[in-house]
């Protein structure tokens, strides 16, 4: 009896001894959860384009026109006369009209003194001639010049106590259209004014002007 209470104690001590001992065993670790996949990128298809279809005006009426432009005169050329650069004269004005202040009058009569009560000597009476300072060349006149045309024209003026020149008029000329050059130069001109007993004077004097194209 004593034999299978031993085999029965021994029996029972196993049983619980492998239950406690299963109890203080390890337990084996849980396997990590799998990794999550990469996030993915769908690609859409984009739609079609949908074309409207144009309107196509089927009346006849003709279509508007704008005009951005104003419209220019045509170039028509223009037939060019003899008389188209004749310029009219103008007709005198009236008699009972006055002059216009300002405007230059040319003398017409022939200065040949310089005012009641001024003195002009000869210049063969002086002690002393006037003696030019400076003399502006004439100018050759155009239609002379293109003709080949020489010519001269004596002038004769009043140098005043001053030297300046005075009252220049054309005497004698080769040919009149040379007169109007030659009394605009030598109005230009100045000199040192003659004298007599010891003062400056005014005088009279005469001097040819020469137009050739040699000169040129």
């Amino acid at each position: 009896m004593r034999r299978d209470l031993i085999i029965g104690i021994i029996a029972s001590l196993l049983i619980h001894g492998g239950i406690w001992g299963s109890s203080f065993l390890p337990e084996d670790a849980a396997p990590p959860p799998p990794p999550e996949p990469p996030p993915t990128i769908e690609l859409m298809e984009m739609p079609e384009l949908e074309i409207e279809p144009e309107e196509v005006d089927l009346s006849d009426e003709p279509a508007e026109q704008i005009d951005f432009a104003p419209p220019m005169q045509t170039d028509v050329p223009q037939l060019v006369t003899v008389d188209s650069f004749v310029q009219p004269i103008q007709p005198p004005p009236p008699e009972n009209m006055k002059p216009v202040t300002g405007v230059v009058s040319i003398p017409t009569a022939r200065q040949t003194g310089l005012g009641k009560g001024i003195e002009v000597f000869d210049i063969r009476n002086l002690d002393q001639q006037p003696i030019p300072k400076f003399r502006a060349k004439p100018q050759y006149p155009f239609e002379m010049r293109r003709a080949g045309i020489n010519g001269e024209v004596v002038v004769e003026f009043i140098v005043d106590a001053n030297g300046n020149v005075r009252n220049a008029f054309a005497v004698r000329s080769t040919q009149r259209d040379f007169e109007q050059a030659a009394v605009q130069a030598v109005s230009k001109w100045t000199f040192r004014p003659g004298r007599k007993g010891g003062r400056a004077v005014n005088t009279r004097m005469q001097v040819p002007i020469v137009f050739t194209l040699n000169d040129d």
